[in-house]
């Protein structure tokens, strides 16, 4: 029976949205992993300490002689693997049981420069036969013309059952209710303020989704929040919510507005850093940019389709490598 490793980017993360992007990579592997033995292991904490891989332990050996590894989504590529919080906590000296390893739906971190360190041990962890699967063009041109690598771009791997007839199926016109997310940050932001007012004034009920570990704490330090619902931080509380009828998501965190895609609700995602705004200039994802909100009012009563440009022949491409 042939085996596989399933490198985990949702185990011991402070995002749920690598909750989201697990199931969406579990779904989209399926039926390649099928018939396969399947060992999962995390990549936000190391998966085994440096003395088992000069031990040569069984476990390590299992791991090092699978088919196929992969690695699944997120930002996981950071240029900098230096850093002492890296979101792939793999270094030099235990990496050599993932060599070969195969990237689905990922993107490179911030940032346009990288370091000989890192460069050396990407190249030494991921395959250098198989395409590897990134979610925007700056992604694939980091992997292709810095780190050496092979790469298609397939979109984000939560967006591939985004279809045409699929997307058909979401609302153009605003709904009465709607659920927001914010991304916390360090000291009060104004356009944080100004979303929330803005979604106060524009829908019947407004309800807070937590996707990541501090965005409570953050919403706690805003104003006018006393009625807004707010949603735990679990992917099944957030799909809940978005099996409700007549609502809909605007807000900061980019797969907490895919995954209202998914389940068929209109999705306005307010762009903060590269990872929306790279998404969006390929697939035509609806964002708006976060210093621009004095525009939202305006979006949120528009009527717009859901139309994206999701690449579905490359994503046949890249899985068609893993068929017989």
């Amino acid at each position: 029976m042939k085996k596989a490793l399933l490198l985990d980017t949702s185990i011991g993360t402070s995002n749920v949205g690598d909750d989201i992007i697990m199931e969406c990579v579990e779904k989209e592997l399926a039926p390649i992993l099928a018939n396969m033995f399947v060992f999962r292991l995390p990549t936000h904490v190391p998966a085994f300490h440096s003395y088992a891989i000069w031990k040569d332990s069984f476990a390590v050996q299992n791991y090092a002689a699978c088919d196929y590894k992969f690695i699944g989504g997120s930002n996981i590529l950071a240029k900098d693997m230096r850093t002492h919080y890296p979101q792939w906590n793999v270094n030099i000296f235990n990496c050599k049981p993932l060599s070969g390893s195969v990237c689905i739906g990922v993107g490179a971190g911030a940032g346009e420069h990288t370091d000989a360190y890192t460069t050396h041990l990407y190249r030494k962890i991921l395959s250098h036969s198989y395409y590897h699967s990134v979610r925007d063009e700056r992604s694939k041109h980091y992997v292709e013309d810095v780190l050496g690598l092979k790469a298609i771009n397939t979109g984000c791997v939560t967006m591939w059952a985004l279809t045409p007839d699929f997307c058909a199926q979401i609302p153009a016109k605003k709904a009465d209710n709607v659920v927001f997310t914010l991304t916390a940050r360090v000291q009060e932001d104004l356009c944080d303020q100004m979303l929330i007012d803005t979604l106060k004034r524009e829908y019947n009920h407004v309800s807070f989704w937590i996707q990541g570990d501090k965005d409570e704490a953050y919403f706690r330090t805003l104003s006018n929040t006393d009625d807004i619902e707010i949603i735990p931080p679990h992917k099944a509380a957030y799909e809940a919510v978005l099996l409700r009828d007549n609502i809909e998501y605007v807000g900061t965190r980019l797969h907490g507005g895919i995954y209202a895609l998914r389940h068929k609700k209109r999705a306005i995602i307010i762009s903060i850093d590269e990872r929306a705004r790279n998404i969006s200039a390929d697939t035509g994802l609806i964002t708006i940019e976060k210093d621009m909100l004095n525009g939202l009012p305006s979006l949120i009563n528009s009527e717009f389709e859901t139309k994206l440009n999701i690449p579905f022949e490359e994503i046949t491409h890249w899985k068609e490598q893993f068929e017989g």
